[in-house]
């Protein structure tokens, strides 16, 4: 939930005790101070285990009940992933939790003490007197299906940069053994990898014909047609090869290992995607969403990964600048600077926005049109680029919409909206 700042401020009244945490790997430090930020507890640890985090909340009520408060608000420091198991045990028993900015806390450390010391016990106090200004933001925990799509997502990127990286050691060792191979093949598919199991060295193929080889790569697991004219163009491309001729018997077992590696990561990210698919069609964002041409599945699950339920959110900003799409501008007196997209919010979200506009682009001719527009129109046209930016924020906004109002994508509607901009020319 995003709430305004003055909202945030009054949150905090005379009758609040705010605790401020400093997050650690295994231990953490708290400190209580009041609505004026006057220390009412100085910092104590805190263990990063059960015993620790009731200790904590036992230190809650009795603080609440020492200095009369009936309420409390706890703000932390996120530091990488370790807040979390906190989260949810001050989740459970009712306690809320906000977060300050790590660049903030870093800003305004000297504030008390015109020193740049930082230690767990004074980055603790000021992190309390930032909440109580209302210098916060309410974060989201995720639940269930959310939580189940965002740790899929996450491992799937994950497990396609690791398979990026086996490509890539798969290239350099072509490159040393056998530079020709990628004269014939451009990517790593059944084929290529059939080549590389069984006949990876030119020195493999002398002597022998297209259709001894192709008879060899059927037996490779999947590859059922082999491509004959590329068979014979590598043993012709072979036979010339300037590849290194020493140390091949390590360097077979290197490449062996490496297709292996590789097989296995196309295995696993196949039985992902599967799981994933399965789990996006169960939520009832999934049906509005397919209304939208050239929004596939994967860009449905890596989006409701980022974003959650649209449910969540009031409005379609909140959205935008969740994927830190908000515009910013430099500008002082009569100097007007030019304005950038402030890239304050979840950088893998704005990753997922950019890579989906592409295809709607080509595939969705309300968008293809809204692009042309958007590049061509006589007053203030933009960039290719500033247009991709531009419809990242409106398809937030499209989004947004159909999955709130729970009706189909409306291309006429929208082209009606771009028509509403267009200024009237005199006849």
């Amino acid at each position: 939930m995003n709430c305004t700042q003055n909202q945030k401020i009054n949150q905090v009244t005379e009758h609040t005790l705010v605790v401020g945490i400093d997050i650690a790997k295994r231990t953490h430090y708290a400190c209580f101070v009041d609505d004026r930020g006057r220390v009412l507890r100085k910092s104590f640890p805190i263990f990063q285990s059960k015993e620790g985090f009731q200790q904590l909340y036992e230190a809650i009520q009795e603080g609440r009940k020492a200095f009369g408060k009936s309420q409390v608000i706890v703000a932390v420091e996120p530091t990488g992933h370790y807040w979390l198991n906190l989260a949810y045990f001050l989740e459970e028993n009712g306690i809320p939790l906000v977060m300050v900015n790590p660049a903030h806390v870093c800003r305004s450390k000297e504030l008390d003490d015109n020193l740049p010391t930082k230690h767990d016990a004074k980055d603790a106090l000021v992190i309390a007197r930032l909440a109580k200004d209302g210098r916060f933001l309410v974060p989201r925990l995720l639940h269930e299906i959310e939580a189940d799509l965002r740790v899929g997502s996450t491992l799937k990127e994950k497990l396609r940069k690791e398979q990026a990286a086996v490509k890539n050691a798969i290239i350099r060792w072509t490159d040393r053994y056998f530079p020709e191979f990628w004269t014939v093949f451009r990517d790593l598919g059944k084929t290529a990898l059939a080549v590389l199991e069984w006949t990876p060295l030119p020195a493999d193929m002398a002597g022998r014909t297209a259709e001894e080889l192709l008879e060899a790569y059927r037996q490779s697991e999947g590859l059922k047609c082999p491509q004959k004219a590329k068979i014979q163009a590598l043993i012709d491309a072979a036979k010339g090869s300037i590849g290194v001729t020493e140390g091949t018997t390590m360097a077979r077992f290197e490449i062996a290992a490496l297709v292996r590696q590789y097989r296995q990561f196309e295995a696993e990210i196949a039985a992902l995607d599967a799981e994933l698919k399965a789990l996006v069609q169960t939520t009832m964002e999934y049906q509005w969403l397919k209304t939208v041409d050239g929004l596939g599945d994967a860009t449905i699950i890596d989006l409701l990964a980022e974003i959650g339920s649209f449910a969540h959110y009031r409005d379609p900003r909140q959205l935008v600048k969740l994927a830190g799409l908000t515009l910013k501008e430099n500008s002082s007196g009569q100097r007007k600077g030019q304005k950038h997209i402030s890239k304050r919010g979840r950088k893998r979200l704005r990753s997922v926005l950019f890579r989906a506009v592409i295809p709607l682009i080509r595939h969705n001719e309300a968008f293809r049109e809204l692009h042309e527009y958007y590049t061509t129109r006589p007053v203030n046209p933009l960039t290719g680029k500033q247009s991709i930016v531009a419809l990242c924020r409106k398809l937030l906004n499209v989004l947004f919409a159909i999955c709130t109002k729970k009706q189909a994508f409306d291309a006429e509607r929208m082209r009606q909206d771009v028509l509403s901009h267009v200024p009237h020319r005199a006849a």
